[in-house]
């Protein structure tokens, strides 16, 4: 009965991973969709390439953080983190449905969170590892933007000679190909680790793995796997937000958008450090806008963005506290 719970609690992280991948879909193709480079059919089986090729580059260091470093390993339960699972999920279709950019990643770490204070009370609560996770809540979009904004006008200054803007934008819209398969294989790198770290939890949870073994193979490829599916099935609400009612993006900012943030996405992952990619290629496209002028970026559409960030943590933590309760009823 137990195995037949661990398959089942399985499933449904790697259902997360897949509402992940259309969730944020927009991320990986919204930019190289909205200067019409390739067509959403196209940017979407481009983007789930890259998002399914990046365990080939990337460890496991972000899964072991989501596994290790949120809640202590003692309240890990099979319950507890379907309880987890099932709040992320749920505050991941409300937010499609609204059409509104926010973090996977910080809906998982929210419901994880809500779960085990569920379970067990705050003190359960990893202070170091959220504390970590909260600072690059803010650090993220805002290295994001500093790369936009730098590489913008680093590329108006290496091109400043070139009199015919739309010459310019031509010649970089073979180059935004090249900035969207970076990007898309950062935000597999970053997002399917965060499911990868989830299965290990209950694999450790279930006496299946010990605290601090490395993600089995068979973990790394389903989560890539349903990522990479989840891009295939798109995000268009999501795309229409990101592409263009922030700010109008042609291929020069594209490139630029996806550069900083693929920069920004490979570091962080590398140091194990679950970042959300949402958050990133938002401030990234926030300052390609802001690099012409100020005014070119829709700053209310963005300060909707930033209410569904901030709300994104306490309301996936709400629902996945009250879905255990529920669980713990029933079990």
């Amino acid at each position: 009965m137990d195995d037949l719970l661990l398959v089942l609690v399985v499933a449904v992280a790697l259902g997360f991973d897949y509402v992940n991948g259309f969730h944020d879909a927009a991320n990986s193709i919204a930019t190289v969709v909205s200067t019409r480079v390739l067509s959403p059919r196209a940017a979407v089986i481009w983007a789930a390439f890259f998002n399914f090729a990046a365990f080939l580059v990337f460890g496991d260091a972000v899964a072991a953080t989501i596994a290790n470093d949120v809640v202590v390993q003692d309240v890990l339960s099979i319950g507890m983190i379907f309880a987890g699972l099932v709040g992320a999920i749920i505050w991941n279709l409300i937010t499609f449905v609204f059409g509104l950019p926010t973090s996977s990643s910080h809906a998982l770490v929210g419901g994880m969170a809500g779960a085990a204070v569920a379970k067990a009370g705050f003190g359960v609560l990893i202070a170091d590892g959220l504390r970590k996770i909260g600072v690059f809540i803010v650090l993220s979009p805002l290295i994001g933007l500093a790369m936009g904004l730098l590489l913008t006008l680093l590329i108006f200054w290496v091109f400043h000679r070139t009199r015919s803007t739309e010459r310019l934008n031509q010649g970089f819209r073979i180059g935004q190909l090249f900035s969207a398969a970076a990007f898309s294989l950062g935000h597999g790198a970053n997002d399917a680790q965060k499911t990868m770290g989830i299965i290990l939890a209950l694999l450790i949870a279930s006496g299946h793995a010990q605290a601090g073994d490395s993600t089995p193979l068979w973990v790394v490829l389903s989560a890539h796997t349903a990522i990479g599916l989840g891009t295939l099935s798109g995000g268009w609400r999501i795309v229409k937000t990101m592409g263009s009612k922030i700010t109008r993006l042609q291929p020069v900012g594209g490139v630029a958008a996806e550069t900083g943030a693929a920069v920004t996405l490979f570091a962080t992952s590398a140091a194990g450090i679950p970042v959300s990619t949402t958050h990133t290629i938002t401030g990234a496209i926030v300052g390609v806008g802001a690099a012409r002028r100020l005014s070119a970026v829709r700053w209310g559409v963005a300060g909707r963005v930033v209410w569904a960030w901030i709300l994104t943590i306490p309301g996936a933590f709400l629902i996945s506290w009250l879905t255990f309760l529920v669980v713990d009823v029933f079990a």
